[in-house]
């Protein structure tokens, strides 16, 4: 049993890789957080219509390849080693799991084929700090239909997102909810501390939408879909916490200070050793989170919290150790180091923090002890 990508996975990282080095670069990066959007709609194209990202994990009769969540974290691995802030994560890692999770055919019918050919820009929206006690209402409409009423404070990808699936309480109890219109939607950017990852507020004021799933019976389907994303989010962090491990390490081995590479100095040896240790625990706990996913879903809750915690942690320490490694360069504007930092900060708090996550890991745990 191995929990490390196969062959057709590695396989897949390279092409990746190799597209987003010669379109997602630097100085991309730079130019597509200066602008509203926030990404570049060519490049978005390509990922849909030649790499196939956009439907990786979706099944095939809705235009997908039907990969496993295996290959799906690779993608979001590679995405968080050059920093990409295109809507990738709000549409496939929220919203399309969201749909996938909560088997609704009629609405999979309806969504993800536009999804997977890159159409359809979508995100997960919800009231509150956690979508599973969302504060946004929701009321019965005209017919099948339903208003939305409350504020969606922090919403990734909501200022682009053609589909807006929100999270709110019915008096049935939690629903999942489709706008793909802008009736009763208001959207509002947000200053980020992380500008390459576009944010919005969303206010919705008897916004008119269609239920995904049954209103009160989505529960555990939404709690998978969050996992998935939680590990998706993790795999990110693997990525950037191995790319300023390989900053550091490289301007190690070309910084000279009192006429020695400052490699050679014990205290940057042991910096470097440490940064190694934290960037590889958090590529094996996602990677192993990622393969329960996929084959052992049942332990899918505990993987997701423990790489919640850790990949998160990890990440936000490798990259202020990278600064600290790169002494004054690394604190001024025009060197990268001060990117990969704030995505680790922004992105600790995305989906729960550490400490939320370990204490439901040790909620899940008690519970396994008990049934034991």
């Amino acid at each position: 049993m191995s929990f490390t990508p196969g062959p057709e996975a590695e396989e897949l990282r390279a092409v990746v890789r190799g597209f987003l080095e010669k379109r997602c670069g630097e100085s991309d990066v730079r130019r597509w957080m200066e602008t509203d959007e926030g990404y570049d709609p060519a490049v978005w194209r390509q990922l849909a219509q030649e790499l196939g990202l956009q439907g990786l994990a979706i099944d095939e009769r809705w235009g997908g390849s039907g990969a496993s969540t295996v290959e799906l974290g690779v993608v979001f691995e590679e995405m968080g080693r050059v920093l990409y802030g295109g809507p990738f994560f709000g549409t496939v890692a929220l919203a399309s799991t969201v749909l996938t999770c909560l088997d609704d055919e009629a609405a999979q019918e309806r969504h993800l084929p536009g999804i997977a050919s890159g159409e359809t820009l979508a995100t997960l929206a919800w009231g509150g700090a956690d979508p599973l006690s969302s504060t946004l209402r929701a009321e019965r409409g005209d017919g099948d239909g339903w208003r939305l009423s409350g504020r969606a404070g922090t919403v990734v990808d909501g200022g682009v997102a053609g589909l807006v699936l929100a999270v709110a309480d019915t008096p049935a109890g939690l629903g999942v909810f489709a706008l793909d219109g802008s009736d009763g939607l208001t959207r509002t950017p947000l200053t980020a501390l992380d500008m390459t990852r576009k944010l919005a507020a969303l206010e919705f004021t008897s916004a008119s939408a269609t239920a995904v799933g049954t209103p009160g019976a989505i529960t555990e389907g939404l709690t998978r879909a969050l996992d998935i994303a939680v590990l998706a989010l993790a795999c990110e962090q693997v990525g950037g916490a191995g790319r300023v491990l390989e900053m550091a390490v490289e301007y190690a081995n070309t910084r000279v200070q009192f006429g020695r590479k400052i490699g050679s100095f014990q205290a940057i040896k042991h910096t470097c050793a440490d940064m190694l240790v934290a960037a590889e625990s958090a590529r094996s706990t996602a990677y192993y989170g990622m393969w329960a996913a996929a084959h052992q879903p049942d332990d899918l809750g505990v993987a997701a919290s423990l790489a919640g915690s850790l990949c998160s942690e990890a990440y936000t320490r490798c990259s202020l150790d990278n600064i600290q490694l790169h002494g004054g360069i690394g604190f001024t504007w025009e060197h990268a180091a001060h990117l990969y930092m704030k995505r680790a900060r922004s992105s600790q708090r995305f989906l729960g923090s550490p400490t939320r996550h370990r204490a439901r890991l040790g909620d899940l745990l008690e519970i396994a002890e008990a049934s034991a």
